[in-house]
């Protein structure tokens, strides 16, 4: 099966499944959402092991960084995630590591910030009153619309590398054009939702559009830096958990602000 109909498999599995579990909310998205960060922390850990990273004190983190926003919302979920440095510091003192302090637990940390408090947002967006379905439901199908048409028009006539070092495998031709048609489900998404409409809507694609991209820069910079093609081997040949959430970890971050400048948080 080539990468491209792999990818649209695998997506048409998961895609459903996490609609259907946004759609119930509340302690069902909570437990899919901890399966998945501790799958995509795992994978990032692992590819991190030269790092000596705190495991333990990451999955504490990470678990009471969702809590905290399904039971208290965004300060409950600052503070889950602050608890990872008290965790990491009392079994860095006792961990048998080569690795310098500073690394380790800022391996640590890092991993929390990034999968802790990037799905803990979709668990804030879901709170949005009477619009939590809608928002996550924008953000997921944007983000997929997004990264499969750039996939298909990258392959189909992408010349130029977007960026050659970092992930060579995108164009600037598919960037443009998958950009175009997440900006597109965005708006029709939210078309006449009584929610975010107009110029609105349109700012909010793009927005998660280009903060979907730069999560998925942002990991290959890590996987180039550790020298591994993919996260994990979850998915079979379409690589692990954090190689599917990459592009949602900066795009749920990054419509809730957006959400949060309308007013609507």
């Amino acid at each position: 099966m080539s990468s491209f109909w792999s990818r649209i498999l695998v997506v048409a599995l998961l895609l459903p499944l996490t609609l259907g579990v946004v759609w119930l909310g509340g302690w069902w998205m909570l437990a899919f959402g901890l399966v998945a960060a501790l799958l995509a922390l795992h994978e990032l850990y692992s590819m991190a092991r030269q790092l000596r990273p705190l495991v333990l004190a990451g999955y504490v983190g990470t678990i009471t960084a969702l809590l905290g926003a399904q039971l208290g919302g965004g300060v409950w979920m600052l503070g889950g995630f602050m608890s990872t440095l008290l965790f990491a510091f009392c079994l860095n003192t006792i961990a048998e590591t080569r690795a310098p302090a500073t690394v380790a637990v800022g391996t640590t940390v890092l991993g929390v910030a990034w999968v802790g408090l990037g799905l803990g947002f979709f668990v804030l967006l879901r709170a949005l009153e009477d619009h939590g379905r809608l928002a996550i439901f924008a953000v997921l199908l944007t983000v997929f619309a997004a990264d499969t048409v750039a996939y298909a028009a990258g392959r189909l006539f992408g010349r130029h590398k977007l960026a050659p070092t970092m992930s060579p495998g995108k164009t600037w031709e598919g960037f443009l054009v998958g950009s175009a048609a997440g900006v597109f489900v965005m708006f029709i998404t939210l078309y006449k939702q009584h929610f975010v409409d107009g110029w609105r809507s349109i700012v909010l694609g793009i927005v998660v559009v280009l903060a979907g991209v730069a999560g998925d820069l942002f990991e290959s910079a890590l996987k180039r830096d550790m020298q591994v093609k993919d996260s994990g081997r979850i998915l079979a040949g379409h690589g692990g958990m954090l190689d599917r959430v990459d592009a949602l970890l900066f795009a749920a971050p990054a419509a809730y602000f957006v959400l949060l400048a309308y007013g609507y948080t």
